[in-house]
This record gives structure tokens, sequence and C-alpha cells, in this order.
């Protein structure tokens, strides 16, 4: 299913530039209903693939860019960070794209690692794709307001 809208966005891959996507990523979470315990969750995620891309894909004298792209779905939001990338070409992405393995070797994913586990962690579903540079796949699913108009009352029967 594609996803009901894309957006797609360049920053240079700069440490001052994460503000701006955590800043994104809380705009489009928001719209989209998503709790604010939920929001703070994407940023984090976020801000640590965009670290590692930030910190780890580029010498200092090469400089580079970031790019990130959000699937907005019904059901989800859809994150890519990539270092390296052009614009997101999603149906090769996806089926070029696998799930982290906490098994594979740290530094075959750059120093990331912790941030990685962390990511893992606060998101429903992480993928990686990792040959020419980083693609890092993030999924936030929408849980709508699952608690029963009834649950959180208390009973007022005797």
């Amino acid at each position: 299913m594609e996803p009901f809208d894309f957006i797609e966005m360049k920053v240079p891959a700069k440490a001052e530039y994460v503000g701006v996507v955590r800043l994104s990523t809380s705009g489009i979470a928001n719209r989209m209903g998503f709790s604010y315990e939920e929001i703070e969750d994407l940023k984090v995620a976020i801000s640590e693939a965009m670290s590692n891309a930030t910190e780890h894909a580029y010498d200092d004298a090469e400089g580079g860019e970031v790019t990130v792209g959000f699937g907005l779905y019904t059901d989800r939001l859809e994150v890519m960070v990539a270092d390296r990338g052009g614009s997101f070409d999603l149906s090769r992405i996806k089926d070029d794209i696998g799930p982290y393995k906490n098994n594979q070797s740290v530094e075959d994913l750059r120093e990331g690692g912790f941030g990685l586990f962390l990511i893992e962690a606060l998101m429903d579903k992480v993928e990686i794709k990792n040959d020419y540079g980083v693609i890092v796949l993030m999924t936030k699913y929408l849980h709508e307001n699952e608690v029963d108009i009834n649950d959180d009352q208390i009973s007022t029967t005797q």
C-alpha cells in the first residue's frame, strides 16, 4: 500500500540540523494523532538515526547531507533516514530492506550501535539497509484510543 502522503527533506549532515528534523517529526506525528509520549519516542529514535548519520557517514571535509522521508499511512508513520542517499525510491527500498538483527556486529553499522538498540526499543519495527551508506527505516503504528469509554470509570453501583 502506498502512503497517502510522503514528505522528503534533505538537511546538511551536521548536528545542528537534528533539531529541524525533530520539529518536523513532531508536527507530522501530531497532525496524525499520535500521543505526546509516542511523539517523544519518535523524536528520540529519529534523533539517534540522524546523529548516527551526521557523526559517522562523512569526513569533516566531505560535508554531505542526510535525507529524511516520512511515509504517512492511515495506521502508521514510516520514517526513513539515509546518508549517501538521493531521493527515496520507496518500492526499491522496501524490496531491499531487512529487519535489524541484534546479532549484527555493531561495527557493521558504524559506531551507532547503542543508538540502534534505543531506536529498536522505541519503535514498532526497525529495518536497515547497509550497502552504499545506511538507510534506517523506522515504523511507529498509530494506536487509536483503545480504552473503552467505561473502562476507566469507577463503578457507582452499590
